[in-house]
């Protein structure tokens, strides 16, 4: 019989695309707001991967990715993906989004991010948001999916989350949990 196991804490991760670099300070702003301060911030890199977003948020696009310090529970994905829907609408401009928030946690494990779209490989995690399992870490490396978003797949981005991931695992030592909870959007 297995014994049921609290999972240890997560580091979230905010990945994010956006036309207008000169967003980025007013998101960072609102971000370490509502999540607390950054531990890595990656370099920019094309989101060249799709045109599915261009008719609503226009060409090119630039992908950056946060993580955060504070390492939060697998359980509050779902309140988070609602907040950063939160922050997408209030950053709309004409009715359209200018920036795209795709929150996410890491663990020595896997790379999850959060979605409102249900597929065949997605888990609900409640509150209308399924956790999307991204990439897995085998044989030294994290590995892509045949469902992993190309951009998420790409070397440049797994090379960020690979030291992502080793600070993930020397900031387990400490455990690190948010000093306050994640609280659902009014």
């Amino acid at each position: 019989m297995s014994k049921p196991q609290i999972p240890k804490p997560v580091k979230l991760i905010i990945g994010f695309f956006l036309k207008d670099k000169d967003l980025l300070k007013s998101i960072s702003v609102r971000l370490v707001e509502k999540f607390g301060s950054l531990d890595m911030v990656s370099k920019w890199f094309p989101f060249d991967m799709t045109d599915y977003y261009h008719s609503e948020m226009g060409t090119p696009l630039f992908r950056r990715i946060f993580a955060f310090n504070s390492l939060i529970r697998r359980e509050d994905l779902a309140v988070i993906k609602l907040e950063t829907n939160v922050l997408e609408r209030e950053f709309m401009q004409r009715g359209s989004r200018t920036v795209n928030l795709d929150p996410g946690y890491l663990s020595r494990e896997h790379f999850v991010l959060a979605t409102g779209k249900n597929y065949t490989h997605r888990i609900y995690l409640g509150k209308g948001i399924y956790a999307d399992l991204t990439l897995i870490y085998s044989k030294g490396a994290f590995q892509a999916l045949p469902w992993t978003y190309p951009d998420y797949a790409q070397g440049p981005v797994v090379d960020f989350l690979q030291g992502v991931r080793a600070k993930y695992i020397f900031d387990l030592g400490g455990a690190r949990f948010a000093e306050n909870p994640i609280q659902a959007p009014p």
